[in-house]
C-alpha cells in the first residue's frame, strides 16, 4: 500500500489542468466500457453452463433389468414366428433361454444354499455322480445290450401288457407314498403330544407350587403349618410326583428344598410352631426338628437321571433303587438318605454331604438307633449294593466313607479303588 502511494502522484487542485482532466475522464471511461464488457460476456456464457447438464443427459444409456430383457427377447420370439422369421425367432429363444436360465440358476443356488447343509450338499452331489457313474459303467459292460436283447426275444403274451407291469409297479409306489405320509403324520402328531404334555405338567407344577404356599403361609406371610395342614402338604406332593416326568419331580425337589419345606424346623414346645433364628429365617433342629413336608418313600425307585439337583436337602429320604446317574449333586445334602442299590453312575457329588460329625465315628443311617449329630453315629447315608461306576469330582472323604460302607460288591465300582480302606460293612 505505501508503494502504491509513493508511485502514485500528488493530486492539487490549484494545478489541475484541463487537458489531463480530460484523459483522466477519458481513460476512466475506458475502464467503464471494459468492465461493461466483461460482465456482459459472462452473463451470455452462463445459460450454457446451465444448459450443460441437460446435454449430458441427452447422452446417457438406457439399463435394462434382467426381466425387461427377457420379456423383450420373448415379444422378438413371438415377431420372429408371426411373421416367420426363422433367424430372429431362433435367436430370440437362445437369448431368452439364456437369460431365464441366469436367473433360475442364481434362484435354485441360493435355495440349496439356505435349506441344504454342506454335508447335505455333498451327499446328493455323491448320489448323483454314483448313478452317473453306474450307468457309464452299464453302457461300457454291455448291460444296455443284454436288456435289449432280452426285451426283443420276451413273449408279452405269458406276463401281460407292460401296461398291467406299471399299474401295479404305480400302485406299489402309491402304497409306499401313503405309508410315508403316514409314518410323518404320525411323528408330528406325536411330537405337538409332548409338547402339549409339558404344557399341561407345567400347567400343573405352577398350581401345586400354589397350593403349597396357600396352605402353608399365614396372611401375614410366615409359616404355619397345622399337622392336618402338614398331612395335606404330603399328600399333595405325593400325587404330583408319581404323575410328572424326571424333570417335573427335579422342579419340585428344588421348590421343596429352596423354600426349607424339607428341612427339619425347631419347634415350641406349646403349639408346635417354627422358631425365628433372629436373622430373617427358621431355625434348623436336625435332631428333634419336623419337616413341613416329609418326603419319605416318594422318591423309592425315582428315575432322575442328568437332572439338576444342587444344593437341595433329601435327608431321611428313601431313595432305594433310584436312577442318579449324570445327575448334579452338588452341594446337596444326603446324610441318612437311603441309597440302596442306587445308581449313581457319572454324577457329580463335589461337596455333597453325606454324613455328619467326625469321618472315623460316621455310620450310616440305623432303623432303630437315633442319631447322634456330634459324632456321627446313623447320620451317614446308605450307599450299600449302590454303583458309582465314573462319579465325578469326589473327595478323599467321600471315597473313604463310600469304600467303608458301600460293601464288596460295589467297592470295585469306587473311582480310584478302595485298596488299603477297610470294609467297615462286613459284606
Amino acid at each position: 500500500m505505501k508503494e502504491r502511494s509513493d508511485s502514485s502522484p500528488d493530486i492539487n487542485p490549484d494545478t489541475i489542468n484541463p487537458n489531463n482532466l480530460v484523459e483522466l475522464e477519458n481513460g476512466r471511461a475506458e475502464i467503464e466500457e471494459e468492465s461493461l464488457s466483461l460482465t456482459e460476456s459472462l452473463s451470455s456464457s452462463s445459460p450454457s453452463v446451465r444448459r450443460s447438464p441437460v446435454s449430458k443427459n441427452t447422452g446417457r444409456r438406457i439399463s435394462l433389468s434382467q426381466s425387461q430383457l427377457i420379456l423383450i427377447t420373448l415379444l422378438l420370439m413371438g415377431l420372429g414366428l408371426w411373421f416367420r422369421l426363422p433367424w430372429l425367432g431362433l435367436t430370440s429363444a437362445i437369448a431368452a433361454l439364456a437369460l431365464s436360465l441366469g436367473v433360475v440358476f442364481s434362484s435354485v443356488r441360493g435355495w440349496v444354499i439356505k435349506f441344504l447343509t454342506v454335508q447335505e450338499r455333498r451327499t446328493i452331489f455323491a448320489f448323483i455322480g454314483f448313478t452317473g457313474a453306474i450307468a457309464g459303467l452299464f453302457n461300457y459292460l454291455g448291460v444296455y445290450g443284454k436288456i435289449s436283447i432280452w426285451l426283443t426275444q420276451f413273449k408279452y403274451d405269458e406276463f401281460g401288457s407292460w401296461a398291467d407291469w406299471i399299474g401295479a409297479l404305480g400302485q406299489i409306489l402309491i402304497a409306499i407314498l401313503a405309508v410315508y405320509v403316514a409314518w410323518a403324520q404320525y411323528v408330528i402328531s406325536k411330537d405337538l403330544t409332548i409338547q402339549q404334555n409339558r404344557i399341561t405338567q407345567q400347567q400343573t407344577i405352577d398350581t401345586y407350587f400354589q397350593g403349597i404356599s396357600d396352605l402353608t403361609l399365614n396372611d401375614e406371610g410366615l409359616l404355619e403349618d397345622w399337622p392336618q395342614e402338614r398331612a395335606i402338604a404330603e399328600g399333595r406332593t405325593a400325587s404330583i410326583l408319581s404323575s410328572i416326568d424326571e424333570n417335573g419331580k427335579a422342579k419340585v425337589i428344588r421348590f421343596l428344598s429352596q423354600s426349607r419345606l424339607l428341612t427339619p424346623l425347631k419347634r415350641d414346645n406349646r403349639l408346635g410352631r417354627p422358631m425365628l433364628d433372629g436373622s430373617g429365617g427358621y431355625s434348623e433342629d436336625r435332631a428333634y426338628g419336623t419337616r413341613v413336608i416329609d418326603l419319605g418313600v416318594m422318591l423309592a425307585g425315582a428315575y432322575l437321571v442328568a437332572q439338576d439337583l444342587r444344593w437341595t436337602d433329601l435327608t431321611e429320604a428313601n431313595m432305594v433303587r433310584a436312577n442318579l446317574s449324570q445327575s448334579d449333586l452338588v452341594k446337596a445334602n444326603l446324610a441318612r438318605t437311603v441309597l440302596y442299590e442306587a445308581n449313581l453312575a457319572g454324577a457329580d457329588i463335589k461337596g455333597t454331604r453325606l454324613f455328619y460329625g467326625l469321618l472315623e465315628t460316621a455310620t450310616p443311617r440305623s432303623i432303630t438307633a437315633p442319631p447322634d449329630y456330634v459324632t456321627g453315629k446313623h447320620t451317614g447315608m446308605v450307599v450299600e449294593k449302590a454303583n458309582f461306576s465314573g462319579i465325578k469330582r469326589m473327595s478323599e472323604e467321600q471315597r473313604y466313607y463310600i469304600c467303608s460302607w458301600c460293601g464288596e460288591k460295589s467297592r470295585s465300582t469306587v473311582p480310584g479303588g478302595c485298596e488299603g480302606i477297610p470294609n467297615k460293612l462286613g459284606r
